[in-house]
């Protein structure tokens, strides 16, 4: 998967057919923060431009700007799962933390 990232923000992005340029917008925040270019360089020049002028409106409004996720989320499983899950991050010598981690990455790589 590419990205286009700048102060921490991502950016997902797409070709529009009918506008002939690539459109994007900030991933992550629930604020909208959108862009586009016509090249890969007014697209990641109007990307860093949209991250800057959103958190320097921020600034302006006193107002904390959303943050792309903490790293931190709670994930339902049934109960039989989440045993099973742990016996075997246990049997990895991980912890659960850090197995369901590493599943999400080769998954996430694989995509």
């Amino acid at each position: 998967m590419n990205t286009m990232t700048h102060k921490g923000y991502a950016a997902r992005v797409e070709y529009s057919e009918e506008d002939g340029c690539f459109v994007g917008h900030v991933a992550g925040v629930r604020d909208v923060i959108g862009f586009h270019g016509e090249s890969v360089a007014e697209l990641r020049a109007a990307f860093e431009e949209a991250v800057d002028d959103y958190l320097e409106t921020c600034k302006k409004l006193n107002q904390e700007p959303n943050h792309p996720y903490s790293g931190q989320f709670r994930l339902r499983l049934s109960p039989e799962l989440h045993a099973r899950a742990a016996m075997v991050a246990e049997t990895k010598g991980k912890s659960l933390n850090a197995w369901v981690t590493d599943a999400i990455e080769r998954s996430i790589a694989a995509a």
